[in-house]
């Protein structure tokens, strides 16, 4: 018996750090119950090489961006994002992913959805995952996209043309504000560990963060070290699931990495210090504000996720946090300087913090990504 073949236009591109396809919402299935089983065959997974398929072996290559036209009075486009899982037949649709967000503007121009200007095209994003809007302004000289340009990212080689992402009011994504437990600090009774405090902060999307030092880390870690300590990786996602049990995501800890892999994302950060990247670049004390290294999908990030940038940058100014207490003193909050695995990400936010209150309200938080259109064409799916 042979197999049913669905021909599925799509788009390769990179979106920041990462690399994804991206569809248009009227190609696919128009029952949402199909999509799970459409992306899966797709990307190639569940196989730790995704060799059938048009993942990438990684976290950050194998996440899918659909989009349409949005009849949001406030948006563009409607953008829902896919992580599809590499090694488990799963695709998470909890969060968002800013990095992938960097290719959605150029993505909807391109495709027609958002007419271009002579200059600069800003496309108003409405993420379906997070239902917050992403303002993104793409470089449109002479009415074209342009990728090309002299802005350098870590974790890409060479320059791009830079996009700037503007998350607009992105507290509280899962309907309970910045701080989802009500606390600037709680403490997990990590089992077979011992107590740790952590800060969970909900800034365009969920975040864990705990102090590199209090789980025996320097913050200097690289993926490759990390992904050998498979204690440390498992004592990081038993920190994150019990994270998620207190935001109300999961009700066992254990279950975690199946029920809600992509949110919280895990996080430990560390006050600044020199160190060397993961292609040997020697990164300055002084050319950063805090080190951070964070998790996806149980794995090391190789660079830093977007969104993750936006809840640190969210987390910075928040008085008291665990971010906050690692913060260099004299650090911009315009211009914070993450040091990652790649090398250095700069966000900021734009914030309020009135007159006896122990909270901000984020007006937005904002940084620059770019983008690169790979390949369009027809993807044969088997099903």
């Amino acid at each position: 018996m042979s197999d049913s073949v669905k021909k599925l236009p799509v788009t390769i591109m990179r979106g920041g750090t990462s690399k994804g396809v991206y569809i248009l919402e009227d190609d696919m299935p128009e029952n949402h119950d199909e999509w799970e089983k459409l992306l899966l065959r797709l990307m190639g997974s569940p196989d730790a090489k995704q060799i059938d398929g048009l993942g990438g072996s990684y976290s950050v290559t194998s996440k899918v961006a659909i989009i349409k036209k949005s009849s949001n009075p406030e948006a563009d486009v409607d953008y829902t994002f896919a992580q599809v899982s590499v090694d488990k037949p799963l695709v998470s649709y909890k969060g968002n992913c800013g990095n992938i967000s960097s290719g959605v503007g150029p993505f909807a121009i391109e495709k027609g959805l958002v007419e271009a200007k002579d200059g600069v095209t800003s496309v108003r994003i409405f993420n379906t995952n997070t239902q917050k809007i992403i303002e993104a302004d793409v470089q449109t000289p002479g009415g074209e996209v342009a990728y090309s340009g002299d802005f350098a990212i870590a974790g890409v080689p060479g320059t791009a043309s830079p996009v700037k992402l503007k998350f607009v009011k992105p507290s509280g994504t899962l309907g309970k504000g910045l701080l989802p437990t009500g606390n600037v600090i709680d403490v997990l009774d990590v089992p077979d560990f011992g107590k740790v405090e952590v800060s969970i902060v909900d800034a365009a999307n969920p975040l864990v963060f705990v102090k590199a030092r209090d789980i025996g880390l320097t913050g200097r870690e690289l993926p490759d070290e990390l992904n050998a300590n498979s204690e440390m990786l498992a004592l990081l996602e038993k920190i994150r699931g019990l994270a998620a049990v207190k935001l109300g995501l999961i009700e066992d800890y254990k279950r975690s990495a199946w029920d809600t892999p992509g949110i919280p994302k895990m996080t430990f950060v560390a006050e600044p210090e020199a160190y060397t990247t993961s292609d040997g670049k020697e990164i300055a004390k002084g050319n950063i504000d805090l080190l951070s290294r964070m998790m996806s999908m149980q794995k090391p990030h190789p660079s830093y996720a977007m969104t993750g940038a936006m809840c640190t940058a969210a987390a910075a100014v928040t008085p008291g946090s665990i971010v906050n207490q690692v913060l260099a003193p004299n650090a911009d909050t315009q211009f914070i300087r993450i040091g990652h695995p790649a090398g250095i990400l700069e966000c900021g936010a734009d914030f309020r913090l009135e007159d006896g209150k122990t909270i901000p309200e984020i007006d937005d938080t904002f940084g620059f990504r770019t983008a690169n259109f790979l390949m369009e064409g027809t993807a044969r799916i088997r099903l």
